[in-house]
């Protein structure tokens, strides 16, 4: 009898807390960026044109031109430079790329109607052809939105955490960036850490298609929980990450230049050398990792050494705002564009880990300067950047403040949800 009234109670909560959800996501969609979703789905692509047209897809293969895509549609090289003028001032079609789609639509007499080019996964260009002019514009891709929230524990890693719930690698890997400034997502993890996501799927004609944004996320490790709050400024449309009282998620440094990588040697002033079999001291901390795995750049800032270096073999040097330097040791190359005086972006991948120079197997030594003297990655406090502009704090707050009451809502005792926006 006690369990059949726990069972009800549980399901009287449940339908309260569904009616009291749908009503909080109903407010949030009446702001941006959900708004702008619900007028995407409302938009019809070409796709959809009387069946008289006829479609043709091409993937714009390595050195095709826009002549080789269009000829057999009876365009000329004067038409093709014509279409190119006209419509230039929207999208310069000389920009066309590799992998990218071209829809080309024509009437049964092969006459040229209409063109979709995909700028990118989000937007596509429209051109279509009216009394001899070429008329462009860039649309939005048609996505029905869908908002889910999802919780779990890990057992042996984000990944397969996140996969039990029915998700893919990419949200894990999301999940992970966001909260790469506090938590390394290798050495700090254990058994028992939870996660919650709100997030947003993308559908294309009932079809999934990707995540777009991770609205709000909450992570426990080792008994302390971080939360992330997504905001978008109403004036200029830039997006990040803050905690509840509004500070920036991203401090002056990521805590490890490499994602799931295995710490085998810490900073350290009097450490064996695997080599030289003396103690001396260590002054970075090493990653074992595979050849070829990416390295990314820990912070923002200008690389000043690019090349071989004796002992550290391929390295590279970057300085950084606040009197910090960093160095990225036995490298087995480095990432495209990536020479001295480059700018670099925290995040970005900058080389691929090796084991040159005197080195006992693959890895990356990752060392940081501060005023010109070696600290300690691991121990060092970093401050976080850029926080809330105080003028948006108030607005912010009733924002973050519904996420957080879905993070700590009992809703977290029944299956996870999802609600189509």
């Amino acid at each position: 009898m006690k369990k059949r009234i726990l069972e009800r109670i549980y399901f009287l909560l449940f339908i309260f807390f569904l009616f009291f959800l749908f009503i909080i996501l109903s407010f949030l969609h009446k702001k941006e960026p959900l708004l702008e979703e619900k007028k995407e789905t409302t938009e019809l692509k070409i796709s959809d044109a009387p069946p008289s047209l006829s479609e043709n897809k091409v993937i714009i293969q390595k050195r095709m031109t826009l002549t080789d895509i269009l000829g057999p549609y009876n365009f000329p090289p004067i038409e093709i430079h014509k279409l190119r003028e006209e419509v230039k001032h929207v999208y310069d079609l000389a920009k066309i790329k590799t992998g990218h789609e071209i829809r080309i639509f024509y009437s049964e007499d092969e006459k040229f109607i209409s063109l979709e080019y995909d700028i990118d996964s989000e937007k596509y260009l429209y051109i279509q052809k009216k009394e001899n002019v070429y008329l462009a514009e860039i649309k939005k891709v048609p996505f029905d939105i869908t908002v889910k929230m999802i919780w779990g524990v890990i057992e042996d890693n984000p990944i397969s955490a996140v996969a039990r719930e029915n998700e893919k690698d990419i949200l894990a890997l999301s999940l992970a960036e966001l909260f790469a400034w506090d938590i390394d997502f290798y050495t700090d993890l254990r058994q028992e850490d939870s996660f919650k996501i709100i997030f947003e799927k993308k559908y294309l004609y009932g079809e999934f298609v990707g995540y777009r944004n991770i609205l709000a996320a909450e992570f426990t490790n080792q008994g302390k929980t971080f939360r992330a709050f997504r905001y978008t400024y109403p004036d200029t449309e830039e997006s990040d990450y803050f905690d509840i009282d509004g500070n920036s998620l991203r401090k002056e440094f990521l805590k490890s230049p490499i994602k799931f990588a295995r710490i085998t040697s810490r900073f350290s002033l009097r450490r064996l050398h695997p080599i030289r079999k003396v103690y001396r001291p260590h002054y970075g901390v090493d990653y074992a990792a595979r050849i070829g795995t990416p390295v990314q750049a820990t912070a923002d800032g200008t690389v000043t050494f690019v090349g071989r270096n004796r002992n550290s073999g391929r390295m590279i040097r970057i300085r950084h705002k606040n009197t910090y330097e960093t160095m990225y040791l036995h490298l087995k190359g480095y990432e495209k564009g990536i020479r001295k005086s480059a700018k670099v972006k925290g995040g970005q991948v900058i080389g691929y880990v090796g084991s040159s120079g005197e080195s006992t197997g693959p890895h990356l030594d990752y060392r940081i300067k501060y005023r010109g003297k070696y600290i300690n990655p691991l121990a060092w406090r970093f401050r976080s950047v850029k926080p809330l502009r105080m003028e948006f704090l108030e607005d912010y707050r009733k924002e973050a403040g519904v996420y957080r009451f879905l993070l700590e809502s009992p809703l977290n005792l029944f299956s996870n949800l999802s609600f189509c926006i």
